[in-house]
């Protein structure tokens, strides 16, 4: 017995589908339109999507790719019109599995298809932890990977430490992965990507009235991880109110709703991480201590990718795989000779800049092969340098410059971008402005 979601805008067809599978012992919950599927996917936890490409409010592309980066293990069944087999294909590369013209031949073949799909994803959730376990051979990596493989035996508290894109996302999946908890799900939350209000019910839910636009009742990602691993990214961006309400979750491991007054419990295991020195936010009295030590029971640095240089070819024979899949260019190989420009990089954006290196060179490959001359490496590999001649940069030229690196260096994040700059935020802002810079 499955969990599955069904989304169409016709009334008939969609009472069709959830009568055939309830029929096959599934429980199913039918609804009109994207938007309406994607708060569902955000309330219950769902086994399979079957979902309409066109429907009011929200297209079904648009819902494949909402969910493909919040649940993108959710397998998928694209419903189509007759003669619109390419949007199909478009969605099977946001991850549905297969896809049914419309009108439906028949009760039997969606039977099928659901069948197949359902055993599918089975199939590729069991093969995930070969195919997705992290690089780490460089002598550096041994305490890290050791004292990941003793904790994850535990529901201890972790805190991962470490620059941006040093994979900390990456080793809190393998450790709920290999912990008691694997059968349960891993939740993602990112401090840094919501506002305060707005990341409060993000993580706790809220009750309908609790405020304005609260409409129905939302569960938060604390519920949708009961059982399984919740992760915090970017926890050192945390405000007061956040903060606060988090240590008494994690002293008491219970926690309401906004608005609410039921007491619900947090039956999970927590895994925080950022790239902040939180021993200095303490000292300087952005970061509570007492949050801190109760994030802190088993802390592990990760170290920064150029002092893992024995990790950077496989990591990037890793990382052009999946780029290649991205963007369907399967076959994608590294020419050996790209060996020693990728390792002599210092990669200040880590795991991240390399795979954004990559993603460039695949666009620029020919004949199936990235070579050293198809590596943007920022004026350190095979780039030639300008000519001993160029005119130097204006000062508006040569700000406008650092500006556009330090946003790329931190993936568009504005306030990381002006740390880095020594400029405050709305100086930034005002900049930005001034430059016509998106």
């Amino acid at each position: 017995m499955a969990q599955i979601l069904v989304a169409d805008d016709e009334a008939a067809l969609r009472d069709f589908i959830a009568e055939v599978l309830r029929g096959e012992g599934h429980q199913v919950r039918a609804v009109r339109d994207g938007a309406a599927a994607l708060g569902a996917a955000r309330e219950e936890r769902f086994d399979l999507l079957i979902t309409d490409l066109r429907m009011p409010r929200m297209p079904g592309i648009e819902l494949l790719r909402a969910l493909h980066d919040e649940q993108p293990d959710l397998p998928a069944i694209v419903l189509t019109a007759h003669g619109r087999v390419d949007v199909a294909v478009e969605a099977m590369k946001l991850g549905a599995l297969d896809f049914l013209e419309k009108p439906l031949p028949g009760p039997d073949a969606l039977r099928l298809l659901v069948r197949r799909a359902l055993a599918g994803a089975g199939e590729a959730r069991a093969a995930a932890p070969a195919a997705d376990e992290p690089v780490w051979d460089a002598p550096v990596m041994r305490p890290v990977v050791s004292a990941l493989r003793k904790v994850a035996r535990t529901d201890a508290t972790v805190l991962l430490l470490g620059e941006s894109g040093t994979g900390k996302e990456v080793c809190a999946r393998a450790l709920h992965r290999h912990s008691r908890r694997s059968n349960g799900p891993f939740v993602a939350v990112n401090g840094a990507a919501l506002s305060e209000t707005l990341l409060e019910s993000e993580l706790f839910g809220h009750e309908k009235g609790a405020f304005t636009g609260a409409v129905d009742r939302s569960r938060g990602q604390l519920e949708h991880a009961a059982g399984g691993t919740f992760f915090l990214d970017e926890v050192g961006e945390l405000g007061p109110s956040i903060q606060a309400r988090l240590l008494r979750v994690l002293q008491e491991r219970t926690f309401r709703r906004v608005g609410g007054r039921e007491v619900l419990q947090a039956d999970v295991r927590f895994v925080a991480a950022t790239n902040r020195d939180l021993r200095a936010m303490v000292q300087d009295g952005t970061f509570r201590e007492d949050l801190y030590h109760r994030l802190a029971v088993f802390p592990i640095t990760l170290p920064p990718l150029r002092q893992r240089r024995e990790d950077v070819w496989p990591l990037a024979e890793r990382l052009l795989g999946e780029v290649a899949r991205d963007h369907g260019q399967d076959g994608l190989v590294l020419d050996p000779a790209c060996r020693a420009p990728l390792e002599e990089a210092p990669w200040p954006g880590n795991v991240r800049e390399l795979r954004n290196v990559l993603e460039r060179a695949a666009i620029l490959a020919e004949d199936g092969v990235v070579r050293p001359d198809d590596l943007v490496l920022d004026g350190m590999g095979t780039q030639a340098p300008p000519p001993a001649s160029a005119p130097a940069p204006t000062l508006e030229q040569a700000e406008r410059a650092a500006i556009v690196a330090a946003l790329e260096l931190h993936d568009g994040h504005r306030k990381k971008a002006a740390e880095h700059l020594g400029i405050g935020l709305r100086t930034l802002y005002d900049k930005l402005k001034k430059y016509g810079l998106s």
